[in-house]
């Protein structure tokens, strides 16, 4: 089921969450909505899924515009953060929940209800648990019953708040595989919220970058992470540091001295780059500083440094290193970025 998003604002007493969003998805596509809290996109979530309706704009299922549907004509599965499992229902009884309180007329035979039910049992795979209770299971299990639960309804698109939110790291990390196996055997189209980075990037076709109401960049993993559109994205996507700087006849100045990289015209603005994309240099064109702390990350270092900022406080960057690279607290280190972007102001 393709999604169309166009143009659509939300307000709260005035308060604007969103501002004019605009989003395709395609049929069959696993897109992320990724921001800090207040970014709009559990706002957008809602307006998907008919649990809240836009102040202006149109949300089209396909052909059909759903922008004022009720949840149930919209028929789209929910996942929660916090599962919303009835806790006085077996696992088969919450997955089959859905279908039992249908219209008698579009209610499937009992015996229909509970093929479904084994059927998502095996996809879910916890086979074996359908007498058990909610209390009886582990967060992973009952976040799997929540997602089979939604499934049972054959819905036209699966929405998941924050699904992992609530688990520790190691199964939110197994249930990140899990998920993306799954989605690529049913084929559904899916759209997850999530604070995550690490999981936005590892999951999603897409992931919709959003901060204060707008979309700041769609893209790939590797075209957020590689190819930021804006200063917001490359500081909230991975690690990164800033540093303000001129183009000058094509050299690029920081406190009016070049530091051996260039750039086609001249501007002035804020150069970004990431830890692991620096060199350290003896050349004289460099960024220079005071090694202030070192830390190992795995098989590389990232050393801390302070930058002289002309009697204000020091710029503060980070650098990731060779784990053996003559580094020592309070010595200078001179180095230059390898990849880099400047935003102008």
């Amino acid at each position: 089921m393709e999604v169309k998003i166009n143009n659509i604002r939300k307000e709260f007493d005035r308060f604007a969450a969103l501002h004019d969003v605009s989003l395709n998805i395609a049929s069959g596509e696993l897109i992320a909505l990724l921001g800090p809290s207040g970014s709009g996109k559990t706002t957008l979530l809602r307006l998907i899924a008919g649990l809240d309706f836009p102040t202006a704009g149109q949300i089209f299922f396909g052909e059909e515009d759903a922008s004022h549907h009720s949840v149930q004509d919209r028929n789209v599965g929910f996942v929660f953060q916090h599962y919303a499992l009835f806790r006085h229902m077996t696992v088969a009884q919450n997955i089959g929940f859905g279908l039992k309180v249908r219209p008698s007329a579009s209610r499937p035979p009992k015996s229909e209800i509970k093929k479904r039910v084994s059927d998502l049992l095996d996809m879910v795979q916890l086979s074996g648990l359908e007498n058990r209770y909610p209390n009886q299971l582990s967060g992973g299990q009952r976040q799997r019953v929540a997602l089979a639960r939604a499934m049972a309804i054959e819905p036209r698109i699966l929405l998941l708040d924050e699904p992992f939110g609530a688990l520790d790291a190691k199964v939110r990390k197994e249930l990140r595989r899990w998920l993306r196996e799954f989605h690529d055997r049913t084929g559904h189209t899916t759209v997850f919220v999530t604070h995550d980075q690490e999981e936005a990037l590892e999951l999603a076709d897409r992931v919709v970058v959003m901060s204060q109401g707008k979309i700041e960049q769609v893209g790939s993993a590797d075209d957020v992470y590689d190819r930021p559109q804006s200063p917001f994205v490359f500081s909230f996507i991975g690690e990164s540091s800033h540093l303000p700087v001129e183009v000058k006849d094509g050299a690029v100045l920081f406190q009016g001295e070049p530091i051996g990289i260039s750039q086609g015209s001249d501007s002035a603005g804020d150069l970004f780059f990431r830890p692991e994309d620096v060199v350290l240099t003896d050349e004289r064109e460099a960024l220079s500083g005071k090694v202030t702390a070192s830390r190992r990350l795995a098989g590389t270092r990232i050393a801390e440094i302070d930058i002289a900022n002309n009697g204000h406080a020091p710029f503060h960057v980070e650098v990731e290193v060779p784990l053996h690279a003559p580094i020592e607290l309070g010595s200078e280190a001179r180095f230059r970025p390898t990849r880099w972007k400047i935003f102008t102001k």
